[in-house]
């Protein structure tokens, strides 16, 4: 159970990432460049096959200009 719901988590966090990205009309790189993220591993949290850190997620946040509850799928 566990694995489904660290899976369920990651995909969702990236869905909503993504769709936070696409609001600002703004390419994955731009994003990962402002969060300093490296863009191919930015494209990995996207499609939800990476679990990031609290820390690159609150980057990512900080680039968004969004909120962390507006991104965490909990």
């Amino acid at each position: 159970m566990t694995y489904y719901y660290t899976n369920k988590i990651k995909e969702e966090l990236g869905n909503n990432i993504k769709q936070s990205r696409k609001k600002l009309k703004k390419k994955q790189v731009e994003i990962a460049v402002d969060a300093g993220v490296n863009p191919s591993y930015y494209g990995k949290i996207e499609r939800g096959l990476v679990n990031p850190s609290i820390e690159k997620v609150f980057r990512i946040v900080k680039a968004l200009r969004v909120k962390s509850s507006d991104l965490l799928p909990f």
